[in-house]
């Protein structure tokens, strides 16, 4: 893959929060389709290199999507390119129902002509969404609340979808669940940008990721080879 050709490509980038930098000289690049991830330690910066992406965190270097510069670009803009952010902690509108939620998705297409098409393969995806159309999404378990979160952007039809530390505080058998479904998003053809700190799911799902330390990648290579390496399987997957 060469950055000429991919869907995302991040070239010397720097961010952070009010002068602070978090992010040093960050590389990533991936093509349409694919499924990648990135791993590292709680503060290794994995979320703001999503919120970067998405306009949220100054930014210096660049950010290319389908050829499109990122980087100074406002951030309520970058839905409208096809880019969905699933950020940490779910955020839904908890005194809203689980239907306005997963609706609310699709504002920046709004005058889209097949909306009813994308709702029902959201509640085809989740079904037990359909069960709680009407139910106040704030009422609903963890597991729940982050699959209207997924389903609230997968009602963009994206062509890049950022998932930020999905499974965190879920339960096992909802963790299983979420990865049966990031693979069947992924065979769609929506590229997935995943960060987790749960390793062995990241790695079980994407085809290739990269190492996060302190702001750096140190490492990027396939998940096979990932899963393999010595220091991946000391510092993140306990072996």
């Amino acid at each position: 893959m060469t950055t000429a050709t991919a869907l995302l490509a991040i070239r010397n980038l720097d961010a952070g929060y009010d002068g602070v930098a978090v992010l040093h000289d960050i590389a990533l690049s991936m093509d349409a389709g694919e499924f990648v991830c990135v791993i590292g330690a709680n503060t290794a910066g994995k979320s703001t290199l999503l919120r970067t992406i998405s306009g949220l965190v100054a930014a210096k270097g660049s950010i290319s999507f389908q050829g499109e510069e990122l980087v100074g670009r406002p951030s309520h803009r970058i839905p409208g390119l096809g880019i969905a952010h699933v950020p940490e902690g779910r955020h839904v509108f908890p005194e809203m129902s689980v239907d306005e939620n997963v609706t609310l998705g699709a504002y920046s297409v709004r005058g889209a002509s097949d909306l009813a098409q994308r709702r029902e393969r959201v509640l085809e995806m989740f079904p037990r969404l359909r069960e709680r159309l009407t139910q106040a999404a704030g009422t609903l378990s963890g597991g729940e609340q982050q699959m209207v979160a997924i389903g609230r952007a997968l009602m963009l039809s994206p062509r890049l979808l950022l998932l930020d530390e999905p499974s965190h505080g879920l339960a096992p058998k909802v963790v299983d669940e979420l990865h049966d479904t990031f693979l069947t998003v992924s065979r769609t053809g929506t590229a997935i940008l995943l960060v987790e700190q749960n390793t062995t799911l990241a790695l079980s799902v994407a085809s290739r990721g990269y190492v996060l330390e302190s702001g750096r990648i140190v490492l990027a290579g396939t998940s096979a080879e990932l899963s393999d390496n010595d220091a991946v399987r000391s510092a993140y997957l306990g072996l």
